[in-house]
């Protein structure tokens, strides 16, 4: 079992954990996603603030704008620090493995969420999806509402960002089999 950081946020993600988990459930893995994998996937947003803002201030220096300085400063500046705004979030999340299901915590911005996948509402196919530096997106669910952070504009829902997604879906696959019914191997009559 993975274990989780040690951050400022750490406690109330145990806690959360804690009070999420059901009687005789227990954790098979847990870890958090690759911040700074997800950091890099938006280091665009460093580029373009960076351009926006000094295109911005010559054109103040020039005379060209007046009372839009302002309002474009702050733009620059919410796109220089959204790739951290977005570090602070993954630190205040964490992915969790049971015995019985996959688990979803936040405690960001002070809200605390648990978000859980049974095993019987998983595809059969778990998904892979590259980001490069050892870190993929891991989907095992579909045709969920597009509006929740943990999933893709298909729809595609799972562990984002998560480090080494191939031994994570082959930790999930094989809880997975654990869970499953046995099989009666006896003939039919």
């Amino acid at each position: 079992m993975d274990e989780l950081r040690s951050t400022p946020f750490s406690a109330g993600l145990r806690r959360l954990l804690a009070d999420t988990l059901e009687d005789g459930e227990r954790v098979i893995w847990q870890g958090q996603p690759d911040g700074v994998a997800n950091m890099m996937m938006w280091r665009f947003l460093w580029w373009v603030g960076g351009l926006w803002l000094l295109v911005t201030i010559i054109a103040f220096a020039n005379g060209w704008i007046d009372q839009a300085t302002k309002p474009l400063l702050m733009v620059g500046a919410a796109m220089l620090g959204a790739p951290f705004v977005m570090l602070l979030h993954d630190l205040q999340t964490l992915f969790a493995i049971t015995n019985r299901r996959a688990l979803i915590l936040r405690t960001a911005w002070g809200r605390r969420t648990a978000r859980a996948t049974s095993f019987k509402a998983m595809d059969k196919e778990l998904e892979i999806l590259d980001i490069g530096r050892g870190a993929g997106h891991l989907n095992f669910a579909s045709g969920l509402s597009t509006r929740s952070p943990d999933t893709d504009y298909t729809g595609r829902y799972g562990f984002r960002c998560v480090r080494d997604p191939a031994r994570i879906r082959d930790i999930l696959g094989h809880a997975r089999a654990q869970k499953a019914p046995a099989r009666s191997r006896g003939k039919a009559i």
